[in-house]
């Protein structure tokens, strides 16, 4: 069994559903303190809800300071994982690692502990192999990323800020590829807003429409005009902003009643042709001109990120064509990662993981033929900017 398979089995029976860790992080620390590791807990969040995050950070001591500055990885990812769902439906224990025809079966072992345990081991076999070099290696981990998301990364993120330690790379670990690990990554990911719209109306007798106003009818027409707007265009890296209806609440559950108001939650994908302010003021702009009585609260879960072709995209492109003999896919579609409070202090963050067919699902898994690929390839983008930097 190999060191990275090993490790994985290790994470994978660490029933840490989110925010709970569940001794992840010390697994971790373990492995990465004999390296040399200057390794930092940070616990944030309500009681009874705590969240553990890392920040771990090795360099060469004999690196002197400006050299040091130049590169700095680092490589993010969340020990959290999703509830199971219903036990009775996996075919084996979600925490027990099992394998069964060439798979490594348990909860998280696509998302995203097989990711942890080869950003682990591609680490140990670089040091080993150039323990004198002047790239800069971090981690950055967190059991709030399936959760609310606010007690995690972005914490640790601003932390990083206020001390000027940010990274100048990072590797997020989330499962991005689609058929074979490495053919595709994320060097991008759309921003996300959502809103909730209350529109007002007077409840009344269904028989005596003339008495009421119906909230639900007045607000259609103005829901027809937003599902025809086009926000923006795209651009080379991004699709179009898309505008969705999540969620309509309104009535009194009885059947001769007209609602007094009606609730509706939806959500924009916005890419950086858009800005948050720009896409709440065209919305807002249609319904007043639709003569509504409304109220409209707005959060903003991320901001759009793009990390163009340069030193990591291509460090990463070479990894896994040397690898895998793949020409990797660059994508930014999907959902948010972590990737977005990252991008907000490192300028150049791309995501890189095994396949995500099973993520969330009952009987998640991953390839075993995919592990040892991954972490080789986590290995050689250290190589690849180990020999960018050494003279």
């Amino acid at each position: 069994m190999s060191a990275t398979l090993r490790l994985a089995e290790q994470l994978i029976s660490l029933p840490s559903v989110t925010p709970a860790d569940a001794g992840c992080i010390d697994l971790v620390v373990a492995r990465l303190q004999p390296l040399g590791f200057a390794c930092e807990v940070i616990e944030s969040g309500p009681p009874g809800q705590r969240v553990r995050n890392l920040w771990a950070k090795w360099f060469n001591p004999g690196v002197k300071r400006s050299v040091e500055a130049i590169q700095t990885i680092a490589f993010a990812g969340h020990t959290d994982v999703v509830p199971t769902g219903p036990l009775a439906q996996w075919r084996s224990d979600p925490f027990t690692p099992t394998h069964r025809d060439g798979r490594l079966y348990g909860r998280g072992a696509s998302d995203m502990k097989t990711s942890l345990a080869a950003m682990v081991v591609a680490t140990e076999e670089f040091i080993a192999a150039y323990p004198e070099s002047p790239l800069g290696i971090a981690f950055l981990l967190t059991s709030d990323e399936e959760g609310p998301a606010v007690d995690g990364t972005v914490v640790v993120c601003e932390a990083l800020r206020r001390r000027g330690d940010a990274p100048t790379l990072c590797i997020v670990g989330e499962p991005t590829s689609v058929q074979r690990t490495g053919d595709m990554i994320k060097n991008g990911r759309r921003g996300t807003m959502s809103g909730k719209l209350t529109v007002k109306g007077v409840q009344g007798h269904i028989a005596y429409p003339q008495l009421a106003r119906n909230p639900i009818h007045r607000v259609a027409p103005a829901l027809a005009e937003l599902v025809a707007i086009e926000w923006d265009p795209g651009n080379e890296f991004f699709p179009p902003t898309s505008w969705q209806i999540s969620n309509i609440h309104g009535g009194t559950g009885a059947s001769n009643v007209i609602p007094g108001h009606v609730v509706i939650d939806f959500n924009f994908r916005f890419s950086t042709e858009s800005t948050p302010d720009r896409l709440q003021q065209r919305l807002s702009d249609v319904l007043r001109r639709h003569g509504l009585d409304f109220e409209l609260t707005w959060t903003v879960g991320g901001l759009p990120f793009i990390t163009p072709p340069g030193t990591l995209v291509e460090a990463v492109q070479a990894a896994i064509q040397a690898e895998t003999g793949l020409d990797t896919q660059l994508s930014t579609t999907g959902g948010t990662s972590d990737g977005r409070f990252i991008a907000q202090i490192c300028p150049q963050v791309i995501e890189l993981g095994p396949p995500n067919a099973t993520i969330h699902m009952i009987d998640e898994h991953v390839a075993v033929s995919d592990i040892e690929p991954l972490k080789n390839i986590y290995r050689r983008v250290l190589e690849n900017l180990h020999h960018g930097l050494a003279p």
